[in-house]
């Protein structure tokens, strides 16, 4: 019975002791943190989507204290909060946010069904990573989308679902945060984010096929060829070819759509543009009424003529 006490007594003096040394230790070794990250990380969102460059929201909110600490918090932003989150943020900081246009994901392919038909049938793991890596996929095209929907997982904010009739992943622009999760789930890295642009409105090359044109062009009608007509056309020096792929800086862009007119594939695309008005032959417009055309007013004229004269005569 003696030596039980005497264990309990030993080991309860080696636990006390053990306790006293740690809390010591964590008091002489304890590292303070800025009570500003915790409040900073109070307003972020909490997605922890990674798409402001960060790990998470935690690491985010560090990296905005020590940017305001610097005196700057330029290319620090969330995409998922955006202006309205940064603009708390900033103010919390005691900093001028920094002014930042909005991105959205774009696809950058346009091979659909009908456009590029499928060559072969694929039998796996139905996910875009698993069919990347045994092979070019089911078409002819080894750039192009593979169409299993891994950008559609990887997105937390249900900003873009697969196309059933064309087998292309569609962004929604009023859901899309920019993010950068489809980008960086797609093998094929055919999802780009681009500046929104004034009114939604944006210019790209909606094609990554890198093959020589006539290879391109058997793999699938509306892929770039690289044959330089855009890039003749812009006088804004916004779009270059490397190999055998032209690509439009959308930080050059004027937009002007003159490349879009000018590629013969129709590969370049513009979005959120106002339609054009086609104006109607002039022998298939009516006149309105009361409104005569010149022919009318000729012969209406030459018909008074006539009148006059054989009124005279009688």
């Amino acid at each position: 019975m003696n030596f039980i006490l005497i264990a309990v007594l030993v080991l309860g003096a080696i636990a006390l002791v053990a306790s006293l040394v740690l809390y010591f230790v964590s008091k002489k070794f304890a590292v303070e943190e800025d009570p500003r990250i915790g409040q900073v990380a109070e307003l972020l969102p909490g997605a922890n989507c990674g798409g402001c460059g960060f790990a998470g929201c935690s690491a985010m909110a560090e990296s905005l204290v020590k940017g305001a600490d610097a005196g700057s918090l330029d290319g620090l932003r969330c995409p998922v909060g955006g202006d309205a989150v940064m603009g708390q943020v900033a103010d919390l900081l005691g900093m001028a946010m920094a002014n930042t246009e909005p991105m959205v994901a774009v696809v950058r392919c346009n091979g659909s069904c009908q456009h590029r038909p499928r060559i072969a049938a694929y039998d796996g793991l139905h996910t875009c990573a698993a069919m990347n890596s045994v092979g070019a996929g089911e078409t002819a095209c080894g750039f192009g989308c593979l169409g299993c929907g891994d950008c559609v997982a990887a997105c937390q904010f249900d900003a873009i679902h697969m196309n059933e009739e064309t087998g292309l992943p569609e962004v929604d622009e009023e859901k899309c945060t920019s993010c950068g999760a489809c980008a960086k789930a797609c093998p094929r890295h055919i999802i780009e984010l681009r500046k929104r642009g004034p009114k939604g409105r944006r210019v790209y090359v909606q094609c990554v096929n890198k093959d020589k044109g006539p290879v391109a062009k058997k793999a699938c009608e509306v892929a770039c060829i690289g044959c330089g007509k855009c890039q003749s056309v812009c006088k804004f020096e916004a779009i270059t070819i490397e190999n055998n792929l032209s690509y439009i800086d959308f930080n050059k862009c004027r937009m002007c759509t003159k490349c879009v007119d000018e590629c013969p594939t129709g590969a370049i695309i513009k979005v959120n543009f106002p339609v054009k008005k086609v104006r109607k032959p002039e022998e298939n417009v009516k006149p309105s009424a009361g409104v005569s055309t010149s022919a009318e007013a000729k012969e209406s004229a030459a018909n008074d003529t006539e009148n006059n004269k054989e009124e005279k005569e009688a």
